[in-house]
């Protein structure tokens, strides 16, 4: 079953766009749908400027992008598979998958299916290092598997309109790459993998129809299943919210409802000392008939209040202030697009999360219509992917990839997205805040993290201009900043490692029929705490042929 769900997730953009160019519904718009395979050659040379190593290697690689745009359908994906091989032993042979896809499918006038993959790398230890330029052998670094699929309904009966939605997900991540010796003694879980389903139903009338105020009633049920240390989620709501217009572009809206979140595992076995045992890829071992034990759980009213301001079609802005799990909670969300090609997304964010639930959320919020980068060194997919139009600018998935968290935890922070067209060029800007507030088992054996808090901050700036039909230009430069509770024993105390990681890309292509040629340089610097900063520079040249 494993096996089968990593397979599926890893080639989803290909079986995404093969799913819907192959189904007999929708023969006639699948004439639309472009799929373009490549090969891809390249050597890329890695200089670190602190001590002078520089080392080089070679990459074979085979992808496909492709995207589907009709009245029925939506999707979009870039698929990548690369072998590097090492001249040395300083660069190990190692394969690379990244790509990402989304897809919205209307399958009848009130039916429809969601879809989404996703494949990268990602910093794995919040404390460690915080590589931003995925070359060569780079530290604190985990290969990243995720997907979501599900049917939702969208129908009426008289005016009330009801709708029904379910997803099912699957995440996976790999052993991450670095020495525990880095990080001191104080060592983190290593994630797994995780099963998730969710659940989602409402039924509700508009201002106006049946009484001058809009009710809607909302149920929801989510389970989560991780292998590691036997972790669950599981929450259930349900609510009543009304919304009652006070002019034509304001509106007031209030809810109150009942939820019950519980999430929890099972110990991990130590040895005399009281330290975790580690199987052969270095994850804590569960401890034999051990208890499940309650990490968080919230059992009770909760309730909020908003506005509501949409003075134009291109303008809508929504806040919401309330109280959730046991304290004050603010959530909201703004929207404007200036045109057909330039918009801007905002979202204040506040729940219980875990690293699946909260990544398969971020990839559900990726447009079906995305800028794919395509050239040099920036197809990682682990930061901002901005949309190809303002109507849906795209979203950020720092948040959630500040570090792989085995823990559950609160998750709140704001998130910010803008993209640009004019003319050949196009550029979007991405910024953010995360904190997460981690749970644990009180006294659990091994287990360090309960009520500590992890925070971030990112940045990032995108730019490419065609030059000519067959020639462009394309730059990439990010900031991110983030704090732990948990001493990274590097000599400094608990909370006072932060870490900077901060770079930039350049890239310039130009192709010959089908046949591409790329150069790319970048440069990279992160610093941990009091250390002095580590810098690197890397230079790319590669061909690509597509089909």
């Amino acid at each position: 079953m494993t096996r089968m769900l990593r397979a599926a997730t890893r080639g989803g953009g290909v079986a995404l766009i093969a799913l819907i160019a192959g189904s007999p519904a929708l023969a006639q718009d699948a004439r639309r749908v472009i799929v373009t395979p490549y090969v891809e050659a390249s050597q890329i040379l890695d200089a670190d400027l602190n001590g002078g190593d520089v080392v080089t290697y070679t990459t074979l690689a085979a992808g496909l992008d492709g995207s589907m745009q009709t009245e029925r359908v939506a999707a979009q994906a870039s698929v990548r598979y690369e072998h590097r091989f090492s001249y040395d032993d300083r660069i190990g042979d190692q394969d690379v998958v990244s790509g990402i896809a989304r897809a919205d499918v209307q399958l009848t006038r009130s039916l429809s299916i969601e879809a989404g993959g996703i494949a990268t790398r990602a910093r794995s230890d919040i404390r460690g290092s915080a590589p931003g330029i995925l070359v060569g052998n780079v530290d604190n670094i985990a290969q990243v598997y995720a997907g979501y699929v599900g049917p939702s309904l969208a129908t009426s009966a008289g005016p009330i309109a009801i709708n029904a939605d379910y997803r099912f997900g699957y995440t996976k991540v790999e052993t991450p790459t670095f020495a525990d010796t880095g990080l001191g003694s104080r060592r983190l879980d290593y994630y797994d993998d995780s099963v998730g389903h969710t659940a989602l139903a409402s039924a509700g009338f508009q201002p106006g129809t049946l009484l001058p105020v809009g009710l809607t009633a909302s149920a929801g049920y989510d389970r989560e299943t991780a292998s590691q240390l036997k972790q669950r989620y599981e929450g259930w709501f349900g609510r009543g919210d009304a919304l009652l217009p006070v002019s034509p572009y304001v509106a007031l809206t209030a809810g109150v409802g009942y939820e019950k979140i519980e999430t929890s595992q099972k110990d991990a076995l130590t040895d005399a000392a009281g330290v975790p045992v580690l199987d052969e890829d270095g994850r804590f071992v569960t401890a034999p008939g051990s208890p499940r034990r309650i990490a968080y759980r919230t059992d009770g009213v909760y309730y909020d209040a908003g506005v509501i301001w949409r003075p134009n079609r291109r303008t809508s802005v929504e806040a919401h202030v309330g109280r959730r799990y046991g304290s004050m909670s603010y959530t909201g969300t703004a929207t404007y697009q200036a045109s057909k090609q330039v918009g801007l997304a905002v979202s204040v964010y506040d729940g219980v999360q875990t690293f699946g639930r909260q990544l398969r959320t971020g990839l559900a919020n990726i447009p079906t219509s995305f800028v794919s980068p395509t050239q040099g060194f920036s197809q990682q997919f682990n930061g901002c992917v901005f949309g190809s139009t303002g109507a849906a600018p795209g979203g950020c998935l720092d948040d959630v990839f500040q570090s792989i968290s085995t823990s559950s935890y609160r998750a709140r922070g704001i998130d910010g997205v803008m993209v640009a067209t004019r003319g050949r060029t196009t550029w979007g800007a991405g910024i953010g805040y995360a904190n997460r507030r981690l749970y644990a088992p009180r006294a659990a054996p091994g287990l360090i993290v309960s009520g500590l808090e992890d925070e971030s901050y990112y940045g990032q700036l995108f730019y490419a201009r065609a030059l000519s039909q067959v020639s462009g230009v394309n730059a990439n430069a990010f900031v991110n900043y983030y704090t732990s509770g948990v001493s990274s024993g590097l000599g400094t105390t608990d909370g006072d490692d932060g870490v900077w990681s901060y770079g930039a890309t350049g890239s310039y292509y130009h192709n010959f029929g089908r046949l591409g040629t790329t150069a790319s340089v970048g440069l990279y610097s992160f610093k941990v705490g009091d250390f002095d900063s580590d810098w690197s520079a890397q230079a790319l040249l590669g061909a690509r042929y597509q089909f």
